[in-house]
């Protein structure tokens, strides 16, 4: 229906040819057809007033070395599959469990990596009405439902997601621009809750949960006008960055409830958000076509991303491409073979990455390191971007540099990813993610997923929660010791706690954040020529629907559209001979089928 709508208004053959293959500067992405997941008729699914397909990853961790597990809505059917990625064909008659759902649809759903096993796991999942269910798929049981008679919030449930480092608290958002943190251990009430105010600031509040005894939800909050879209959690989940309809991203600090900076769209709602790997940078994405890159750091727009042709619906960093610019061509030494293994070994990965730790503590000129995001859309494009140097340090001279690019194994962070400033040679200013992350398991949230092997477990948390809400309400989240007692924040104090640093270029933002028409042309919204312009690498339409999902695993692109098809696109070097020759048994097995 797309691809006639389209031709009909001119687009012409070529731009309605789907692309099952792109290539990068590291080489050939291909679409691998045997590794597609969906229904397991594999009908298109009419999507018309569906909610849209989400997928989630976890890692089971069990014997038989294929612990992945995949997790995705259609509509109101619920499924949860062993996910053979590109090792082999999809097996799509038998899933592990598939629920449908009467009165209400999936929204969104995740995966506590901290508690799952081959036995059991924790998956919650959120509903078009406002509930959300604490399921075990495995097991094939549910345990709880939470705001199950819609008395904490009756609208649409955004976003889900487990606390990092905690096997039981979990925060949601709505479409009524309130987002809760609940607790898994405690429950609802009989009656709709009571609050109490905590802080408030410009543009958001938090109250917590008045009563007698502990019940969900702890917290409320409060944030903009209009539908809360997504929120994510930074590498080392002390920050929490939301994006809203009325187009601001706000980034909180999660323990203390206090705002860090803001940003605004050029205009329209931001519909999407991730954090890069080393914690850095923010990018959003949203109703006005445009990516955007906002610096942690200095709290400002560095960058925009133009390629869209509507709405992006979702953007994420990929931790394991890096490019490594050297200012010594010599400084590589080898055979072209150690060049090949240099590009997708693990372990060439691990000892370019301590050479470079190495040259940046003793040469004045770092190397430094391009990150690589993407972004899919309304426009059924995928658009990969190069976020560069000459970007990211402007004001610093370019070397002579040759780029090489490396498939980086999870347990190395970018070259780079210090927790100073970059421009400078203070350490006041500290950016998430400064130790080296752990492992990442797969998750449709890369910041969730880089501490879900943290050494903190669920106590922790809540104590680091508690101890930021102690001086003004007591949560009880779980027995305590140690608290830590901050310092009282000011009720009305509109930006929270704001670096001294950047604390000018904030105050212009309070200013003018009660107009937003006024916005536009300042530090919360700069104009197109004030900002760089980044173009994507490649921007290439892959399906015929909206595309919904996009997830960067090791050895593939996991993309999904709604239409209900999940697909895997296995990256340069990556493609398993197993996987072919499955795929070509199988349609050895059709055609005989078809003779018969």
């Amino acid at each position: 229906m797309l691809l006639s709508k389209m031709a009909a208004e001119g687009g012409g053959k070529e731009m309605n040819e789907i692309k099952t293959q792109f290539t990068t500067r590291e080489g050939l992405y291909k679409l691998l057809s045997h590794s597609e997941y969906s229904r397991p008729n594999r009908v298109p699914f009419n999507s018309q007033g569906s909610n849209p397909v989400r997928v989630s990853f976890v890692n089971v961790n069990d014997q038989s070395g294929n612990g992945d597990r995949l997790c995705f809505n259609v509509g109101r059917e619920l499924y949860f599959y062993i996910y053979k990625g590109v090792r082999k064909a999809a097996d799509l008659s038998k899933p592990i469990d598939k629920r449908i759902y009467k009165g209400t649809q999936p929204t969104c759903h995740d995966f506590n990596h901290l508690t799952a096993t081959a036995e059991s796991v924790s998956l919650l999942v959120g509903f078009s009405a406002g509930q959300v269910q604490l399921i075990d798929p495995i097991k094939k049981e549910t345990s709880k439902l939470f705001n199950e008679e819609r008395l904490i919030d009756k609208s649409r449930v955004t976003c889900v997601k487990w606390v990092p480092g905690s096997e039981s608290l979990f925060l949601v958002a709505h479409s009524s621009g309130n987002m809760y943190l609940y607790n898994v251990e405690h429950t609802c009430g009989t009656t709709a809750p009571h609050y109490q105010l905590l802080k408030q600031g410009e543009s958001f509040a938090v109250h917590t949960c008045k009563s007698k005894s502990t019940r969900n939800p702890l917290l409320k909050w409060t944030v903009g006008e209009g539908a809360l879209n997504e929120f994510a959690f930074s590498p080392d989940g002390k920050f929490l960055a939301c994006v809203s309809q009325d187009g601001f991203l706000r980034v909180f600090n999660f323990d203390s409830v206090e705002l860090h900076g803001t940003m605004k769209s050029y205009f329209g709602g931001l519909l999407c958000v991730c954090w890069s790997p080393d914690g850095k940078y923010i990018v959003t994405g949203g109703e006005d076509d445009l990516v955007t890159v906002w610096s942690f750091v200095d709290c400002r727009v560095i960058a925009r991303g133009h390629g869209h042709k509507s709405w992006v619906s979702v953007v994420a960093f990929d931790p394991y491409t890096t490019s490594v610019e050297e200012s010594d061509p010599m400084e590589f030494s080898g055979s072209d073979e150690d060049f090949q293994d240099l590009h997708f070994g693990r372990d060439r990965a691990n000892s370019t990455q301590s050479r470079l730790s190495k040259r940046n503590s003793t040469d004045s000129r770092p190397v430094s390191v391009t990150y690589r995001f993407g972004s899919v859309g309304q426009d059924t494009q995928l658009c990969l971007w190069d976020l560069t140097e000459d970007i990211l340090f402007p004001h610093q001279p370019l070397s002579r540099a040759r780029t090489h690019t490396n498939v980086m194994n999870a347990t190395s962070p970018p070259a780079g990813s210090g927790g100073t400033n970059p421009g400078s040679n203070g350490n006041s200013i500290t950016t998430p993610g400064n130790s080296v992350p752990p492992p990442l398991p797969r998750s449709n949230s890369l910041p969730h997923s880089a501490v879900s092997n943290a050494g903190s477990k669920s106590s922790v948390m809540d104590g680091a929660i508690a101890s930021g809400v102690s001086k003004f309400a007591t949560l009880s989240l779980h027995d305590r010791k140690e608290r830590h007692h901050e310092k009282d924040h000011k009720r009305n104090h509109s930006m929270g706690h704001i670096s001294s640093k950047s604390s000018d270029k904030l105050n212009l933002v309070t200013k003018t954040k009660t107009d937003p028409a006024k916005t536009l042309g300042t530090p919360l919204c700069p104009r197109m020529e004030d900002v760089p312009l980044l173009e994507p690498l490649i921007c290439k339409k892959i399906a015929h629907e909206r595309l919904t999902v996009l997830i960067f695993l090791e050895d593939c692109i996991v993309t999904a559209c709604q239409e209900g098809f999940i697909c895997t696109w296995a990256r340069p070097g990556k493609v398993a001979l197993t996987g072919n020759l499955n795929g070509i048994i199988e349609l050895l097995d059709e055609s005989e089928n078809i003779e018969k």
